[in-house]
């Protein structure tokens, strides 16, 4: 279980083809730290540690993993939002983050506002996921409060430390991101559709 709160960035050192899998190796101030088969979010994606280099960890992403999320979308030197698993006896300051992607989204604005910035959404509402006013969204594994939620589309407010800690600062109109839904949201969804 993660909390949305990144922890650090990371950048990707190499993208590696094999099959239908990719293998992402990624430089981080935490990849020293980090242990064969531990979970980390890479993107808000949770993804198993695979092999430790110096200053560097690799990971895997799976056909599933790689049509559901924008991993397929990453090229060398992109800026990744990682987060480790939260420790039991920690504090959940963001909301319940599974590290399980529901889909993407496109980023359709992203405006300057007197020091801070809103992100503007838009996601394909087939797929039956939705946003709730003042309710948490994940975005790249960043736990973010949803405004001006739409049937298809929400935004979003950044301060200047999430912007300057987190890879939103690379992000422009036109560009793919990731969604998890809050999943209470997604288990009331699922009730009402069975009643």
């Amino acid at each position: 279980m993660f909390t949305g709160i990144i922890e650090t960035l990371g950048q990707v050192e190499s993208l590696q083809s094999e099959a239908g899998n990719l293998h992402l190796t990624i430089r981080s101030p935490i990849s020293e730290e980090l242990k064969i088969d531990q979970s980390v979010a890479h993107n808000g994606v949770c993804l198993t540690v695979v092999e430790l280099k110096p200053g560097c960890h690799t990971v895997t992403a799976i056909t599933e993993t790689l049509n559901k999320t924008n991993l397929g979308h990453l090229k060398v030197g992109d800026l990744i939002n990682l987060e480790r698993c939260m420790p039991m006896n920690g504090r959940l300051d963001g909301h319940i983050v599974q590290g399980h992607v529901d889909q993407t989204a496109t980023c359709i604005a992203v405006k300057e506002q007197n020091g801070s910035w809103i992100y503007s959404f838009q996601y394909d509402a087939a797929v039956g996921n939705i946003t709730v006013e003042k309710g948490s969204i994940c975005v790249n594994g960043i736990s973010l409060t949803v405004f001006d939620s739409k049937m298809d589309g929400f935004s979003v407010a950044i301060i200047p430390y999430t912007y300057e800690h987190t890879n939103l600062k690379q992000v422009k109109a036109g560009d793919v991101v990731n969604l998890e839904f809050d999943i209470i949201g997604k288990y009331v969804a699922r009730l009402m559709q069975h009643s």
